[in-house]
């Protein structure tokens, strides 16, 4: 395993994974065509950030991901997906 996380790198990582979890339910709540596709891209986004050591870049990620998980959720909520 790699080195130890000081204790914003950790706040930080948990709110990364916080922000996944909370898209792939986001995502199961989308037609079944759909969640699929929701899901690739999802994981495709955290994969090619994965490696990011910008703490700036990192919070306008975290940021930018609970905007757009916004606006989906509020979209699924007026096609009835619950």
């Amino acid at each position: 395993m790699g080195r130890p996380l000081d204790l914003k790198a950790f706040i930080v990582r948990a709110r990364v994974l916080k922000l996944y979890r909370q898209a792939l339910r986001t995502a199961r709540r989308a037609p079944p065509k759909c969640a699929d596709e929701l899901w690739m891209t999802m994981r495709l986004e955290m994969e090619n950030n994965r490696n990011c050591d910008d703490k700036q870049k990192i919070g306008f990620l975290i940021s930018e991901g609970l905007q757009r998980l916004k606006v989906l959720d509020e979209m699924l909520d007026m096609q009835g997906c619950r």
